[in-house]
């Protein structure tokens, strides 16, 4: 079992080609192919990590992608935020989200507390 860490992204791209050709046969876990497919894939995660990081999402950003999804108006979310003008300046990023605005957020809406919470600056 030759595996060696990804360096580079034609390290990273053959990776990915030897995990798509091993996910045909579909190996049972315990297998030498199922370990080394868990092996690569574990790598690639890390390589991912490291060069592709995701950052949480804007506050706003992620209660307009919760609406949308959810096909709400602002009229559905005044009673977590408000009436409609507070839901406006919200969205318009004229108005912070109060503590108790995310509480009610992530209950109604099922948004996780973290991406509400994320960086102030960001959600002005």
């Amino acid at each position: 079992m030759d595996i060696r860490p990804i360096h580079t992204d034609a390290d990273y791209q053959a990776t990915l080609r030897e995990i798509s050709a091993l996910m045909v046969d579909d190996p049972a876990p315990g297998t030498p192919e199922g370990d080394r497919l868990d092996i690569l894939a574990t790598l690639v995660q890390a390589y991912e990590a490291r060069h592709f990081p995701i950052e949480a999402p804007d506050p706003v950003e992620a209660i307009k992608f919760r609406m949308e999804q959810r096909g709400l108006s602002v009229k559905d979310l005044e009673p977590l935020i408000g009436k409609s003008n507070r839901v406006y300046e919200v969205l318009n990023r004229k108005r912070p989200l109060t503590l108790a605005m995310i509480r009610r957020l992530h209950r109604g809406l099922g948004i996780p507390a973290a991406a509400l919470i994320a960086s102030d600056a960001a959600s002005r």
